[in-house]
């Protein structure tokens, strides 16, 4: 294996010197580009929700907290494959206000080739709410997300080692799915939000179709009784399920059983969102590289615990050694080596 000595990979970015490469497999990635417009409330949303009155609900919350930021499911993955080392092949869509967002990620090495912009749309925006304990009330526009066709990406098949469908519109997650499963192209199905809006046949198919499924504690209630199964005979749909539980860490499940693992703590809380985009990040390069399922989730939360400290879902750096000392004082071991073989 030789290592990367590229200017890219020295520079500002800052990748783990413990990643090399043999001959670089793309990640594809299909996901939402959006703008998050994120408030703060001091307080608990428990507090001002009664469940009794939620026939009648009309709740306001002050937020003295407001800030603005890139970031859409598709991009923060892409962006922190990236950052990681990975080769990243994003698709999705921006709008006549996207152009500044496409500049970004070409910026930092990101192909745009797959990402129309559309003049007679606006980039897909986010407006999320979080309260003091971390929960969190959203609002979503698709904007041009939903108007993008599926490209073609047959020259790019040889290129591409691994996908992960991620929370975008619902018929591009669908017309993603297919193509995956046309080329046969290994598959991480990620319902995040969207897990409500499938048929239950269409998650039997997507789910039986994966190599693995991820999501958190909710999706995962919609998506088990959608299917009618449980943890018990989850494998029985398909290889790996996995389940985020935020500071309670993580469980999967495998052919081996039911597992759970720890979260890796961060030095401080400042905005949770984009830490589950950047888990899936860490996790999806951690199976390209033929990791095992525990490295690679060890690999994703050490990742997900410096987006929980910074305001806005995109590191601007990342800290290679830092990024391994932290998971092997979270778990007690040390990261494989990433191998993007071919």
């Amino acid at each position: 294996f030789v290592r990367c000595e590229s200017e890219f990979f020295r520079g500002g970015i800052g990748v783990c010197p413990v990643l090399d490469f043999l001959r670089m497999a793309k990640t594809l990635v299909t996901g939402a580009i959006a703008y998050d417009v994120m408030l703060g409330f001091e307080g608990s949303f428990a507090d001002t929700i009664r469940p009794e009155e939620i026939a009648t609900l009309s709740v306001s919350h002050f937020s003295p907290h407001y800030s603005r930021h890139h970031g859409g499911t598709g991009a923060n993955i892409a962006w922190h494959i990236r950052l990681l080392g990975g080769d990243p092949l994003l698709v999705g869509a921006v709008g006549n206000d996207g152009g500044e967002y496409l500049a970004l990620l070409r910026d930092r090495g990101i192909s745009t080739q797959f990402i129309p912009e559309l003049n007679d749309q606006v980039t897909a925006t986010a407006i999320i709410g979080t309260d003091s304990g971390e929960r969190q009330i959203a609002f979503y526009h698709p904007g041009a997300d939903s108007f993008a066709p599926w490209p073609d990406l047959s020259q790019e098949r040889d290129e591409i080692g691994m996908a992960i469908v991620s929370p975008r519109d619902m018929q591009a997650m669908l017309h993603a799915a297919a193509w995956c499963g046309k080329s046969g192209v290994p598959l991480v199905f990620d319902p995040g939000q969207q897990v409500h809006r499938f048929g239950a046949d269409e998650l039997l198919r997507l789910t039986k179709q994966s190599r693995a499924v991820i999501a958190n504690e909710y999706e995962w209630s919609i998506l088990r009784g959608a299917l009618g199964c449980t943890e018990k005979n989850i494998h029985d749909f398909v290889p790996l399920l996995v389940v985020t539980r935020g500071e309670r860490g993580v469980l999967w499940v495998d052919a081996e059983g039911r597992h759970e693992m720890p979260a890796c703590t961060a030095d401080a809380v400042v905005n949770p969102t984009g830490a589950g985009d950047a888990f899936r990040a860490g996790f999806v390069l951690g199976l390209q590289s033929s990791w095992p399922t525990e490295d690679s989730l060890r690999l994703g939360a050490a990742l997900a615990s410096f987006v929980v400290e910074i305001e806005g879902t995109l590191l601007a750096s990342l800290d290679a050694d830092v990024l391994c000392e932290r998971a092997q004082r979270a778990y007690g071991e040390k990261l494989p080596a990433l191998r993007f073989a071919r």
